[in-house]
Order: C-alpha cells, then structure tokens, then sequence
C-alpha cells in the first residue's frame, strides 16, 4: 500500500472556540470525558500524563459494554498541533495516529482538522464517524 492507499479517517470543522480552549479540551482529563464519548448513551472516564511521552486511557462506556482505548502523545504544539497514537479492540491494539490540527478563523473560532491514519481498513467507517460524534460534542464543550 502506498501513503495514498492508506486507510485514511479526515474530517475538518469549525468550532465556535479559539484554538487555545479547543487545543486545552484535547489534553485535560475532565474535558476528555465531556466529549470523548461518540454515541448518546455513552460514558467516559479519562486518564492522562499530557506530556510528548506521555500515556492516556480513555474508557468508553455505554449500552453494557467497555472500550478502553489508549495512546501516547507524540507532538504537543499549543495551539496549533497535537499527535497521538490510539490502540483499541476495535483495531486489535494495532496502533494508528491522530493528528489534531488547529487554525484561528474569523470570530475567534477555530479550523479543526482531524487525520487517523493506520486504522485496520474494516475500522475506517465506524472511526469517522465517531470522530464525528466526538467533534460534535468538543464543539458545544469548547464554547
């Protein structure tokens, strides 16, 4: 497979948030479990060490089942640019990378880009769109 051919999740949005507020969201714990959580019925708990090197477990929990899913930050660059990896059941602890990238927009908002790159290609539908859910949610937090 080539880097072209790669599954590949990329959604971008504006948020109705500076990039300062929406980068910090992404690396506190708290945050973490008001959005980090793709469907309605779904909780989160989260634990971090938001430090390049540093660990995270976020647990998704909703309708009688588990999802721990874990990484480690690879890039922090406030508040423009984070990169972590992500290892859950849903990819067979295969590890991926996402990378949150942040621009200032009019208004005091933020441009969003969101790249998961290395997901097992059966993985890539049900990632975008919990991504998505995700996004959505950061959006109302981050305000």
């Amino acid at each position: 497979m080539t880097a072209a051919t790669i599954p590949a999740v990329r959604i971008q949005r504006t948020l109705n948030a500076t990039p300062e507020r929406v980068f910090d969201a992404w690396l506190d714990a708290e945050a973490l479990t008001r959005f980090m959580r793709p469907g309605p019925t779904m909780t989160c708990d989260a634990v971090n060490d938001p430090r390049v090197g540093g660990k995270f477990l976020i647990t998704m929990m909703g309708d009688g089942s588990v999802h721990p899913h874990t990484g480690e930050y690879l890039e922090i660059d406030r508040p423009r640019k984070l990169v972590f990896t992500w290892h859950s059941k849903s990819t067979a602890m295969a590890s991926s990378t996402v990378t949150v990238e942040l621009a200032p927009a009019a208004g005091g908002r933020t441009d969003l880009t969101l790249t998961h790159v290395g997901l097992p290609e059966k993985q890539v539908e049900g990632h975008s769109g919990g991504w998505t859910a995700i996004l959505e949610l950061l959006n109302g937090f981050a305000k």
